[in-house]
């Protein structure tokens, strides 16, 4: 059984950064894509950044490119979204997900989710 636990998440100041946190629990993840996807009230959940299983491969949406950076700790099963300049369009729940192995970052196909932590961006 896969577990996915988020956390991280909050309250911040247009401006203020977050860093989201995803923990991993029940099998490897050394050789599966990994990503987060956000959902906005009354939205359809959007892709926002994927990972290769090591790391070295990854991709962004263009509405964050160049202020959120994703990264990944195999040794820990968890993977993280550091969120920098954040908007109040940032704002949605944000859900981890385990991709199906040998999925592209930016095509993750999603296999397992995370339950989401909030993020809410104040202007």
């Amino acid at each position: 059984q896969v577990q996915l636990v988020e956390s991280g998440g909050g309250l911040v100041q247009a401006g203020g950064s977050l860093r989201l946190s995803c923990a991993a629990s029940g099998r490897t993840l050394s050789t599966s894509p990994m990503g987060w996807f956000r959902q906005a009230p009354g939205k359809e959940r959007d892709f926002v950044s994927g990972i290769s299983w090591s790391g070295g491969s990854t991709y962004y949406a263009e509405s964050v490119k160049g202020r959120f950076t994703i990264s990944r700790d195999n040794a820990k099963n968890t993977v993280y979204l550091q969120m920098n300049n954040l908007k109040s369009e940032d704002t949605a729940v944000y859900y981890c997900a385990i991709g199906s192995q040998g999925a592209a970052p930016r095509d993750i196909r999603p296999r397992y989710w995370g339950q989401g932590t909030q993020v809410t961006v104040s202007s």
